[in-house]
């Protein structure tokens, strides 16, 4: 009996007992490859000597100081270098405890923002459906999942949504790339002009969205143009790259590949690699100096804001990452993961979309593939993947609700940056038995 409530109330788990690379091995010694890195969180794998070392020594030098009162080294450091990596303009760092954290405080920067500069009637916030920005509140109805925000939305403040970028089922027939990116960014000025932009705050939109959509990239200049219609409107662009950024995708920030900037952008999970809770929203110069040259201070704040434990952590992580350009195995790995998976499920006619980007890939299962027809949602079929893959020893990030937050499934993969080929050639045999079975019991 537990007295935990977890995730699904009436599951029974396998105990995680240890770790050590690629592996989680459960109390009955049972090994598991972890190849969605839980959540896109664990970047180094597990049991790193040097992250752990890193905390050894900062736990023997000071486990936490509040932030109200001190601040650290550790934190100092960590956003030193975040800044220093930065895309250009960037210029502070505010470091919370994960990803819903840094969404609620961005989404309050952006607001605060249009208080200190003499805009206070700016409200609005746009964002993109089958998006996920969170759980708690503010993230949630930024969100555009409409299965996680049912129950909830009594709560929730209004928002506003557009298509997201989705080129698999929303790229008419024909049409470029470029076409496309055009029509959908030009829904975001639809959307300023129907609500009236001088009321809109900012858009929110994951760079290459995340689990919720299963890694969907953006098409052509899609973030480019995303941009131009913010800066014409004077709306703020805010970039989550909680899932997708710190290398995950290629490069240190997704972004980077889009040629763009954007005013707020958050980070997490690859941040800490999961040795420490931590996530991060970094802000553009003109953000600060709003607060700076205003109110003096950005209204917020948590207990573990700026943890010692958890930045320390985190400047571990990334240091191993830089030093042993694992990025770059990153692209390498990617490249072969997304090769192998083509050749895998060539001939599979349940599998509609092999798409993604560096460590992140997801298969989008279908019922039919000429015509795209999801699986009846009733039928669970990521989660009859997910049994099938734990069964043969492997851990995958599967989803339901693809199309409106009911139908839908796909499979997600973000294994540590430090895979090597006979690992992703084991990911892709594994997760071809388990796509098979679920299959097959269907």
């Amino acid at each position: 009996m537990t007295h935990i409530l977890h995730r699904s109330a009436n599951a029974v788990y396998p105990v995680a007992f240890s770790g050590s690379g690629l592996e989680i091995v459960d109390a009955e010694g049972r090994r598991y490859l972890d190849a969605s890195g839980g959540a896109a969180v664990s970047s180094l794998g597990h049991g790193h000597p040097e992250v752990i070392a890193a905390l050894h020594r900062q736990l023997d030098a000071l486990a936490y100081a509040h932030t109200t009162f001190f601040t650290s080294e550790p934190a100092e450091r960590l956003a030193d270098r975040l800044v220093e990596n930065a895309p250009p303009g960037i210029d502070h760092v505010y470091l919370v405890s994960g990803g819903s954290e840094a969404v609620e405080a961005a989404l309050k920067m952006a607001r605060q923002y249009f208080v200190e500069t003499g805009e206070p009637q700016r409200r609005a916030i746009v964002a993109r459906r089958q998006s996920y920005h969170g759980n708690t509140l503010g993230a949630l109805a930024t969100g555009g999942n409409a299965r996680r925000r049912a129950q909830f939305e009594p709560l929730l403040i209004e928002t506003h949504h557009i298509d997201p970028c989705y080129a698999y089922r929303l790229q008419c027939e024909g049409e470029s790339d470029a076409a496309y990116a055009q029509r959908a960014a030009q829904a975001l000025e639809d959307k300023l002009i129907e609500i009236g932009p001088e009321s809109v705050i900012a858009l929110v939109a994951e760079t290459v969205v995340g689990a919720t959509l299963g890694a969907v990239p953006p098409v052509g200049d899609y973030f480019k143009r995303i941009r131009a219609i913010c800066d014409r409107h004077g709306v703020l662009l805010i970039l989550d790259e909680v899932m997708c950024g710190m290398g995950r995708t290629g490069t240190l920030h997704a972004c980077e590949q889009e040629g763009v900037t954007p005013d707020l952008m958050t980070i997490a999970k690859g941040l800490g690699g999961g040795y420490q809770p931590i996530g991060a929203v970094m802000l553009t110069k003109r953000i600060f100096e709003a607060f700076a040259n205003g109110s003096g201070a950005f209204q917020h704040g948590h207990t573990y804001m700026g943890h010692p434990m958890a930045a320390a952590a985190a400047l571990a992580v990334q240091e191993v990452i830089e030093r042993d350009d694992l990025i770059a195995n990153v692209v390498a790995m990617g490249d072969l993961l997304q090769r192998r998976l083509a050749e895998r499920f060539a001939n599979n006619p349940f599998v509609g979309d092999i798409r993604g980007r560096g460590l992140f890939r997801a298969l989008e299962l279908v019922e039919d593939r000429a015509s795209k027809r999801p699986f009846d949602p009733a039928l669970k079929m990521h989660a009859h993947v997910k049994r099938e893959a734990m069964a043969r020893g492997l851990v995958v990030y599967p989803m339901g609700g693809t199309i409106d937050g009911v139908q839908g499934d796909h499979v997600l993969l973000a294994p540590p940056f430090i895979v090597n080929p006979e690992q992703v050639e084991t990911i892709v045999e594994r997760l071809g038995e388990a796509v098979d079975a679920a299959l097959v019991r269907q």
